[in-house]
């Protein structure tokens, strides 16, 4: 049966979040097409009652174990057919089971880890925007998709306009559950550019960042995204973790892969070819393309997302990041650089920095310094098993949160 007209079962993992949201308004957009069968959640049990009320699942999930009562009586009382569930493991089984074909891994930090991974090896339509995942285990997880003849689809508007760049893996459908993939192919790639909107302090030297506020730090000008990846788009750390994210998406070394400051966020990302040739991906800064290229893909969908009118926006500006003021950026292309567990421990680190600064410890410069000293205390070690990127990871936070701890107390 041709995939457009076969109904895709859709499991949203971190359906709470703003990734969730837009990937919900997409689904709920082709009824005929798109169906949410399984919603997933940290602890927002009430958040996940009112979606599951809207979209009627098969399945509903709180990582939370203590949670489980509290979504079980909340179905029930809501008449709602829907299986309750609870904790990290059941979620992971259902990302992998035949509750669905398709797993929006939207679930913060490495805790969106085992779901992805059980997902790739179960050969999902993956729509990926668990960026850790790739920080934190890229070549495992890539392998485990090739494995498992998954079709990863990176749902970062940078990520996904490279994906969009890209020529196909061959013709025909993408049947989801199949093992059958249409995914492009990185023939002739010279080099990426992944485009970055500058953040909300984009121009402001290292001084005048020293007295920024949390507040200030998650006002993105362009994007509506969670408190910890605005934080990271401020710092430019979030366009660190994208390149180690390119580098295992699209089998590039970092010295191939640059960032480009592009302040009006139209132009998501570059590909420039062996023959000279360079493609870019335009449109407005909406998540909902991107979630509906993963779900249509190779047909393009609806997304209710308006079409770009170049002459209403004018100029299209392009400037050299500013490491020394963000030096986020240039830690994250040492840890690639190095290897091993370096990226492990850079994402660990900087997760214990951002969540510090949210919570007014430390400052919004101590985020890189936190990061760059964890770094020089953990030398990389091989990065052989999952296990051990667990330890690197577990020794990270350990170390970063001596030092936070030091910084507030200094």
């Amino acid at each position: 049966m041709p995939a457009s007209t076969t109904m895709q079962t859709v499991a949203v993992l971190g359906a709470t979040g703003s990734i969730g949201s837009s990937a919900l308004d997409v689904i709920a957009r082709h009824p005929g097409r798109l169906r949410a069968s399984v919603l997933a959640a940290g602890s927002n049990v009430d958040a996940l009652l009112g979606l599951c009320r809207r979209h009627r699942p098969d399945h509903a999930a709180i990582a939370d174990p203590d949670l489980h009562a509290a979504l079980r009586d909340g179905l029930a009382a809501a008449r709602l057919p829907t299986q309750a569930h609870a904790g990290m493991d059941a979620i992971a089984e259902l990302a992998s089971g035949d509750a669905c074909q398709t797993v929006v891994a939207a679930i913060v930090g490495a805790a969106g880890l085992d779901s992805t991974l059980a997902a790739a090896r179960a050969g999902k339509r993956l729509l990926l925007a668990n960026k850790e995942s790739l920080v934190l285990a890229g070549e495992l997880l890539m392998a485990a998709a090739r494995e498992g003849g998954a079709c990863i689809v990176p749902i970062d508007s940078e990520h996904n306009a490279i994906f969009q760049c890209l020529p196909e893996a061959g013709a025909g459908d993408w049947g989801p559950g199949t093992g059958e993939s249409s995914c492009p192919r990185h023939d002739g790639l010279r080099r990426i550019v992944l485009t970055a909107s500058g953040g909300p302090f984009r121009g402001r030297s290292r001084e005048q960042l020293a007295d920024v506020t949390p507040a200030q730090a998650i006002a993105h000008p362009k994007w509506s995204m969670g408190p910890k990846i605005s934080v990271d788009s401020a710092t430019l750390m979030n366009k660190g973790l994208e390149v180690i994210e390119a580098h295992h998406l699209f089998g590039l070394p970092g010295d191939r892969i640059d960032v480009l400051v592009h302040p009006q966020s139209l132009v998501h990302s570059l590909v420039e070819f062996i023959d000279g040739s360079t493609l870019a991906q335009l449109g407005l800064p909406d998540m909902r393309t991107a979630l509906a290229v993963g779900f249509g893909w190779p047909r393009r969908i609806e997304s209710g997302v308006a079409g770009l009118d170049l002459l209403a926006h004018g100029r299209l500006d392009f400037e050299a990041p500013d490491t020394d003021a963000f030096p986020c950026l240039r830690l994250a292309y040492a840890a690639l650089e190095a290897g091993g567990t370096a990226p492990a421990t850079l994402n660990a680190a900087n997760e214990v920095a951002v969540s510090s600064f949210l919570q007014g410890r430390i400052g919004f410069l101590s985020i890189p310094a936190l990061v760059e000293e964890t770094l020089a205390a953990l030398p990389a070690a091989p990065a052989a098993s999952l296990d051990a990127l667990r330890d690197a990871d577990v020794r990270a936070r350990s170390h970063a949160m001596k030092l936070s701890t030091r910084m507030t107390a200094t």
